[in-house]
């Protein structure tokens, strides 16, 4: 029963750390990059971890520290005491390799074989409206997924996006969630997305089991993280 209650109340506290925390200046810190976990995936944009060309500030909670991984995944790392909590994927995905974003973008109104301003607010409303769209098909295939997974003992569910600078590009940070029969969190997922004319940008942590890489161990640290996140988001060197 305390689990539960645990279980709950991490739930709970990233629904609302968001706006709670929003106000309180969060400490920045540079750390030496902790020794990340075992990885399946590779930095998808030049070589080495991308993380180390395009990290602004790093804001953490106290005594923990954020860093870029050791290696060339694409990953961050999330640390107190030299053990790593979680860690945060970038994956970057090149126009002309995502034909039906291609297709969505036209649909709007955006062009995609021409140099355009994207702190354009028309261009910055055309976008928005092409990644939301995008998210809602991410979410459609992600239930999809886990119906044939769970059947119906998890139900899942996801947040409202909603505008979230990524660097200098407006973007947009969505979630999903999955709750057992019984009330407790049985995977919950945040995710910032956005574009730059030329490359989709997508940003992925996550408290689930069955998650690789990007995912933190224990609930309760991806709540107490999230809000640092967004301001870490909101400083990349991007585009």
């Amino acid at each position: 029963m305390l689990r539960l209650y645990h279980l709950l109340v991490g739930f709970i506290l990233v629904l609302l750390i968001p706006v709670g925390v929003k106000f309180v200046l969060p400490q920045f810190s540079g750390t030496k990059a902790p020794q990340s976990p075992a990885v399946s995936k590779l930095a998808n944009l030049g070589e080495g971890n991308i993380w180390q060309k395009i990290l602004g500030n790093t804001a953490a909670p106290t005594n923990w520290q954020v860093a870029t991984c050791n290696g060339n995944a694409p990953l961050l790392c999330i640390s107190s005491k030299g053990k790593v909590l979680g860690t945060v994927e970038i994956n970057v995905y090149p126009l002309e390799k995502i034909p039906d974003f291609q297709k969505k973008l036209v649909a709007a109104g955006v062009p995609t074989n021409s140099q355009v301003d994207y702190q354009s607010s028309q261009y910055q409303t055309q976008v928005l409206t092409v990644l939301k769209g995008w998210v809602a098909d991410k979410y459609a295939a992600f239930t999809k997924d886990r119906q044939v997974q769970y059947g119906r003992d998890i139900i899942f569910s996801d947040y409202p996006t909603q505008p979230a600078p990524v660097g200098k590009l407006q973007g947009i940070r969505y979630g999903f969630a999955g709750l057992n029969q019984q009330g407790g969190v049985q995977e919950q997922h945040i995710g910032y997305v956005a574009f730059d004319g030329a490359r989709l940008y997508v940003i992925t942590t996550a408290f689930d089991s069955g998650t690789q890489t990007g995912k933190f161990e224990k609930l309760e640290n991806l709540a107490i993280f999230q809000p640092y996140l967004d301001a870490i988001a909101a400083d990349l060197r991007l585009p």
